[in-house]
């Protein structure tokens, strides 16, 4: 299952129901795309493994932190959780649109 393409994710933060959308690219085992949402728009480069998705994107709102993901793909769905740095780990999940 391809990871690249659009997705739209809601991540259950302790501030709420946060949205963004991702554009996903996959050359091998390198992630690379954006993710926009609330924060603005970031650069984001990680890796895939099979269906597994991990990268990074750094937020300067509310505070500056980055915000590491973790996941999977199933078919149109992908979910996972994100580390906040001391904030601890929250769940996030989506599809593709």
């Amino acid at each position: 299952m391809t990871v690249s393409g659009k997705w739209n994710i809601e991540i259950k933060s302790p501030m709420g129901a946060q949205k963004a959308s991702l554009d996903l690219k996959t050359d091998g085992g390198a992630l690379s795309g954006t993710q926009s949402g609330q924060q603005g728009s970031q650069d984001i480069s990680g890796k895939v493994d099979g269906n597994n998705v991990s990268w990074a994107v750094a937020i300067t709102q509310p505070f500056p932190m980055t915000l590491e993901f973790s996941g999977a793909v199933d078919g149109d769905a992908i979910s996972g959780n994100v580390k906040a740095g001391n904030f601890g780990s929250f769940p996030w999940s989506g599809s593709r649109g």
